[in-house]
């Protein structure tokens, strides 16, 4: 399998800000309000926030529509793309004019503190940077016990045995350069698949991957749309590709 394709980024343009955080969301309510405080606060670079829903009825969307005026550069964009978390992501992603793009969760489980840190490994040069619960700083708090291990073993096994040069394969939480996105035609088609796909196609391109230490916390509001028996197919795809990424030279 060949992993460039068509491009799949926006055009930057001339007002584009630095970085383009995409949120995919789904019925946060009141709950958003915090993780996008907090989310605006600790980034400061230009930067754009596209909270992505699915549906006009989205409890989220009211409370977007109120923070807008106070929250430079957020803005609603409705997933016409299908429902579901990886539409979501991807009509974000194609919506985005920054420079370098980020997935981050609405439901506070990713930490905010890390994104500069991140965005500096991206201008020296990374096109995927991870934000890495298994490498030596990082962490996971809470989540059931069997996504956790599979997690840990998938991101370890790929680093260790398949030279991948992040921990972390599997946390959506990862910043990447639209050179990446542009390169690249996304076939992620369920669920959380995209970072696994992104990451390892970076990696058999010979593009440079980077990691930061964070620790993830398990959501406190709200219901989880993680699907495990349902998307591990499609993890395991991307997770074969990338053992075959040690072997194609």
């Amino acid at each position: 399998m060949d992993p460039d394709g068509a491009a799949s980024g926006s055009a930057v343009t001339e007002d584009a800000p630095d970085l383009s955080v995409v949120m995919p969301v789904y019925n946060e309510g009141e709950a958003v309000e915090p993780v996008l405080r907090a989310l605006d606060s600790a980034v400061r670079t230009p930067h754009e926030i596209l909270v992505v829903y699915d549906f006009d009825g989205d409890t989220t969307v009211p409370v977007i529509v109120r923070l807008t005026p106070e929250i430079d550069g957020l803005r609603g964009l409705r997933n016409d793309l299908g429902r579901g978390v990886l539409n979501a992501m991807k009509a974000g992603l194609a919506e985005a004019r920054g420079s370098y793009l980020l997935i981050s969760m609405a439901d506070g489980s990713d930490e905010p503190q890390v994104i500069r840190t991140m965005l500096r490994r991206a201008q020296d040069g990374a096109d995927v940077v991870a934000g890495s619960r298994y490498m030596r700083g990082g962490g996971q708090e809470g989540g059931p016990l069997l996504k956790r291990t599979m997690s840990r073993i998938a991101g370890l096994s790929l680093h260790w045995v398949a030279g991948l040069p992040v921990h972390d394969a599997t946390s959506n939480f990862r910043l990447y350069s639209r050179r990446l996105l542009d390169a690249v035609t996304i076939e992620s088609s369920a669920g959380f698949e995209l970072a696994i796909e992104l990451t390892v196609k970076a990696h058999r391109l010979g593009m440079k991957l980077a990691e930061v230490p964070t620790t993830w916390h398990d959501r406190t509001a709200g219901q989880s749309r993680f699907r495990l028996w349902n998307w591990l197919p499609h993890y395991l795809h991307w997770y074969w590709f990338g053992f075959g990424s040690r072997f194609k030279k």
